[in-house]
């Protein structure tokens, strides 16, 4: 699975503090956080047709994120929604939009580690992309990382934050095994998320996902535990061990790049009869369902 590049992103508007620059021209301070340790949290929105879906859960979640990470000043959800807008006119754009937000800590005096360093900031980029959902809908394929997910005693995954390596690591084991991404297993063993979504499993017609011990509070997997409730889907947040995967009748993974997509094997063994399960089918038609007739509106 490799994204392609979308022709009508080559000549995209960026927004950096404010200012609204060609993609070829944008670029931040090399004495930005994000620059010199990676200081900065960030956010994945997608819009649909003018809305953009849970856009105040996602807003409240890169405050937590900010305030965990003792940030100076953390913009309004106001001022992150009109510089979102400004983006949105400059190009164009309303439907088959993500939108990647990200909140540095600003700018040091001096490079070094020391939060005392930054005397000017934060710095908000909004990167909004034409990107349809990535994953493919006929099922992925996954193997299991051996780089394990860190728990709160190592960086909490509450933050939601820009130190990325460890999913960047399991994402290159599965490139070199060929599959779509890597399953991640926390420091006791049990399933955690993979390197990019969150994860569900179907056993005997109920759902199951992982605690959010190693993984972060997904807006998306928030959303399909809704979907479960309203449904009258028996649906559970517990540990999950590689066994129960493997015998799964079916898995799914959610999140806001992607939405809903199967999974269809894991390490060579076939989940279900490796094809998009009943249960997922359903999930998957009730959430494009939400996401067509729900949203704050950003673009009129």
């Amino acid at each position: 699975m490799l994204q392609q590049f979308d022709e009508r992103n080559r000549n995209l508007i960026v927004n950096i503090n404010g200012r609204l620059l060609a993609r070829d021209e944008a670029g931040v301070s090399p004495f930005d956080s994000v620059v010199q340790g990676g200081d900065a949290v960030w956010e994945g929105l997608r819009l649909y047709n003018g809305r953009i879906f849970r856009l105040t859960e996602h807003l409240d979640r890169l405050r937590r994120s900010a305030l965990a990470l003792a940030f100076a000043e953390i913009p309004s959800h106001d001022d992150i929604t009109r510089e979102i807008q400004r983006t949105l006119a400059a190009n164009g754009m309303r439907d088959e939009v993500h939108i990647r937000l990200t909140l540095t800590r600003g700018i040091k005096i001096t490079s070094g580690m020391d939060p005392r360093l930054n005397q000017a900031g934060p710095t908000l980029i909004v990167l909004a992309e034409y990107k349809r959902p990535v994953y493919d809908k006929t099922g992925l394929r996954l193997i299991t990382s051996t780089y394990r997910r860190p728990g709160p005693d190592v960086l909490d995954p509450i933050i939601h934050h820009n130190n990325l390596l460890n999913s960047i690591l399991a994402k290159i084991q599965a490139n070199a095994a060929g599959a779509d991404d890597a399953l991640m297993l926390d420091a006791r063993g049990v399933v955690a998320e993979t390197n990019a979504t969150h994860v569900f499993i179907v056993e005997s017609g109920a759902v199951a996902t992982p605690r959010t011990i190693a993984c972060p509070e997904g807006i998306t997997r928030a959303a399909v535990l809704a979907l479960c409730r309203e449904a009258a889907i028996r649906c559970e947040v517990r540990d999950l061990s590689l066994a129960e995967v493997y015998r799964s009748d079916e898995m799914f993974c959610s999140g806001t790049m992607g939405e809903l997509a199967p999974v269809v094997e894991v390490d060579g063994h076939p989940i279900g009869d490796k094809q998009p399960g009943p249960l997922y089918r359903q999930l998957s038609e009730a959430f494009a369902e939400r996401t067509r007739n729900e949203g704050t509106v950003v673009v009129e």
